[in-house]
C-alpha cells in the first residue's frame, strides 16, 4: 500500500493549477495577447494627442475671417476690399503718410501696400506725391473722400450685424479680447503694425 499522502502505484502525479497571476507567454496579466494591449497603447496615446478642431484658436479665427470677409461683401459689394478700406480709412485719418510708414501703420508689407495704392490711384480715389529720397506721400482726392462717406452706413450695418448675436457685454469683452490678442501676438505676423502715432497721456 502507498503511503499516505504518497502517489497512486500505477497514476502520473496529477499537474499543478496554472498560475495565471503572470499571464499568457508573451501576454500580461490577465491573459490579454500583447498584440492587443499595443493597439490599445496606441489608441489611448491617439486620443491623448487629439484636439477637437473646434477648439483649436487658430481654426476657429480663420473661420471668423471668412465670416468677416463674407459679410463686407454682401453688405458693401466688391468694389472696395477690406485692405483697400484700411488704406483710405487711414489716409483720412492721417492725410499725407507716405507709403512706407503707411504700411506700417495697417500692417502691410510695402510690396503690397504700392500695388494697392497704384489701384486705388488708378481708381481716382488718392493720388501719390513723389518725396525726395524716392517715397511717395498718398493724399485722399475728393472722390476718395465720398467713396469712404458711402461706406459709412454700409459699415455701421455690418459691425452692428457682426456682434449682434452677443449680448452687449460679450460685445465689449470679445473686442477687448480681440485687441488683446493681436496686440499681444503683433511680433508673430508677417507684416508687424508699427504706429507713429504719438502715445496719448
Amino acid at each position: 500500500m502507498a503511503a499516505a499522502g504518497g502517489p497512486v502505484p500505477g497514476h502520473a502525479p496529477a499537474a499543478a493549477p496554472a498560475d495565471t497571476s503572470a499571464g499568457a507567454p508573451g501576454g500580461a496579466p490577465g491573459g490579454a495577447p500583447a498584440s492587443t494591449l499595443a493597439a490599445g497603447d496606441e489608441a489611448a496615446a491617439r486620443d491623448a494627442l487629439a484636439i477637437d478642431l473646434f477648439e483649436q484658436p487658430g481654426h476657429l479665427i480663420r473661420r471668423a475671417q471668412q465670416i468677416a470677409v463674407a459679410m463686407f461683401v454682401e453688405t458693401l459689394g466688391r468694389e472696395v476690399t477690406p485692405v483697400q478700406y484700411a488704406i483710405l480709412r487711414m489716409l483720412q485719418e492721417r492725410p499725407g503718410l507716405d507709403q512706407v510708414t503707411l504700411a506700417a501703420e495697417v500692417a502691410l508689407d510695402n510690396s503690397t501696400t504700392a500695388d494697392i495704392a497704384a489701384r486705388l490711384e488708378a481708381k481716382g480715389w488718392i493720388r501719390r506725391e513723389l518725396l525726395p529720397r524716392r517715397q511717395r506721400r498718398l493724399l485722399l482726392t475728393p472722390e476718395g473722400e465720398a467713396q469712404l462717406a458711402r461706406l459709412v452706413p454700409g459699415l455701421r450695418t455690418m459691425n452692428a450685424a457682426m456682434l449682434g448675436r452677443l449680448a452687449p457685454d460679450e460685445q465689449a469683452t470679445f473686442m477687448h479680447l480681440l485687441r488683446k490678442f493681436v496686440q499681444l501676438n503683433n511680433e508673430q505676423s508677417r507684416a508687424p503694425q508699427r504706429s507713429s502715432r504719438p502715445e496719448s497721456g
